[in-house]
């Protein structure tokens, strides 16, 4: 068996890992990321990316079809035919190419990066096949894999999301388990790419980690696209048609051609003996504290596998956080806000606190909307639904929240995430001038309708 030596050593090269590296690399740290299937881990291969594609696709094929029955806009076309494999093809070319540009930065930062699959033997020693590597720092960054239903077993019509972002022909009828973000997300894709769409969940509203006001859009959207929705309905099982038990008790068959099971994602703990450090976790994920840093000195954990919220930004900003302290600089993850976005039709923002959490954390606070209605370059982009929201202190008017749904609103997140990170004041977001025509706009607005005198309402 070779032994190999390093400073720094990486499991798992998602986007909490190969950032680690890049950083680790550029502050000329010798270091080592080990990876068991593809670079960008599930994030560029199977999670945000190819998603994005894929509902870019549908919102394309969807429009095209819109032109084709009755466009206000004045254009018609004859009806539009989809070739799927074209569509996985552009897809993967995307993912490709971001893959291979990971690469090339691991590479260009003097990385070495060794595929295969980690297996820990303590707290300085991992080996993968033939190779041991010893390190003085160990970063544990394997991500998080999709929670399955024991009796909805991953297998033939039943899907998981990595099974629907490469699709070989769109269904003719799919029900998704699961109203989160993930299952919305490619329920509506699929329902625009020509899929009669339901969609199954247990809790009595879709995407309930939102609150009621900011989904109403959404749930509009869902009933205008004709997606069928069983809210308070429980799966039961499968065979050959969906059971579910609706509200009352009463057990319901679906028919459908595929089930989509997207019921969330949990840390992927398993299969790379990471027992073996006997770690202090927080529920299934590792704990850490404010650096990162698990029970276990020098043993780092980042991004989905040390818990929620998992989102390839924060594991990122962790990462880059995480080589900066193995190179001696002072550093602690506080960010006042995390950005969550979901790219349903329309997109939803949540950034810093909603109303309701400000409430719940004692705070007075005003609470201001501004409608994308009363927008027009909204207006121009045919799409009046949705309002951008702020939530800011009573007392002296800090900004602690901004949510927005609509069109294109997850371009917005970045100037939410700086207000926050800056504690702007409301005066400081009515008084700067937006760029008109911009659904940007709408943000200032809000800010002025929070200080009582908005222009355009």
């Amino acid at each position: 068996m070779q032994t190999l030596n390093t400073t720094l050593l990486i499991i798992g090269g998602g986007p909490g890992g190969y950032v680690t590296a890049i950083r680790a690399g550029q502050l000329g740290i010798s270091t080592i990321l080990v990876e068991g299937q593809s670079l960008g881990g599930t994030c560029l291969n199977i999670g945000c990316i190819p998603s994005k594609a894929l509902i870019h696709v549908a919102e394309q094929f969807h429009q095209t079809q819109h032109h084709n029955q009755h466009s206000a806009l004045g254009i018609s076309v004859s009806a539009p035919t989809l070739d799927i494999t074209k569509s996985v093809e552009w897809k993967d070319g995307i993912v490709d190419r971001l893959t291979t540009g990971v690469a090339a930065l691991l590479k260009k930062n003097k990385v070495q990066v060794i595929h295969g699959w980690a297996k820990v033997i303590d707290g300085k020693t991992v080996e993968v096949g033939d190779t041991r590597i010893q390190c003085e720092h160990l970063v544990l960054a394997t991500g998080s894999t999709s929670v399955n239903l024991p009796i909805l077993p991953i297998g033939g019509p039943i899907i998981s999301s990595t099974e629907a972002l490469a699709p070989k022909a769109v269904p003719k009828r799919l029900v998704v388990v699961g109203g989160g973000y993930i299952g919305l997300e490619l329920g509506i894709a699929y329902r625009k790419l020509g899929a009669e769409v339901s969609v199954v969940e247990a809790q009595d509203r879709i995407l309930p980690a939102y609150d009621a006001e900011l989904t109403q859009p959404v749930h509009e959207a869902l009933k205008q696209l004709d997606v069928k929705l069983y809210l308070k309905h429980s799966v039961l099982g499968f065979d050959g048609t969906l059971q579910v038990r609706d509200p009352n008790g009463d057990t319901l068959n679906l028919e459908t051609d595929q089930v989509l099971v997207a019921v969330g994602r949990k840390p992927n703990t398993q299969g790379w003996n990471l027992e073996a450090l006997n770690l202090d976790m927080n529920g299934s994920a590792i704990k850490i504290d404010n650096r990162c840093q698990t029970s276990m000195r020098n043993v780092y954990a980042i991004g989905d596998l040390s818990g929620e919220p998992m989102l390839a930004h924060r594991a990122m900003a962790q990462g880059e956080m995480v080589a900066e302290l193995i190179s001696g600089k002072h550093r602690e993850f506080n960010p006042t806000a995390i950005a969550a976005v979901c790219f349903t039709d329309p997109e939803l923002v949540v950034v810093g606190q909603t109303p309701d959490e400000a409430k719940a954390a004692g705070l007075d606070c005003i609470v201001s909307s501004f409608p994308f209605a009363a927008n027009g370059r909204a207006m121009t982009l045919e799409s009046k639904s949705g309002f951008v929201r702020v939530v800011a202190r009573r007392d002296n008017h800090v900004i602690v929240g901004w949510q927005a749904v609509g069109a294109g609103v997850s371009e917005l997140s970045t100037a939410f995430a700086q207000s926050l990170e800056m504690g702007a004041r409301l005066e400081d977001i009515g008084g700067t001038i937006h760029a008109h025509p911009t659904l940007g706009e709408a943000v200032q607005e809000a800010a002025l309708r929070a200080l009582g005198h908005a222009l355009h309402l």
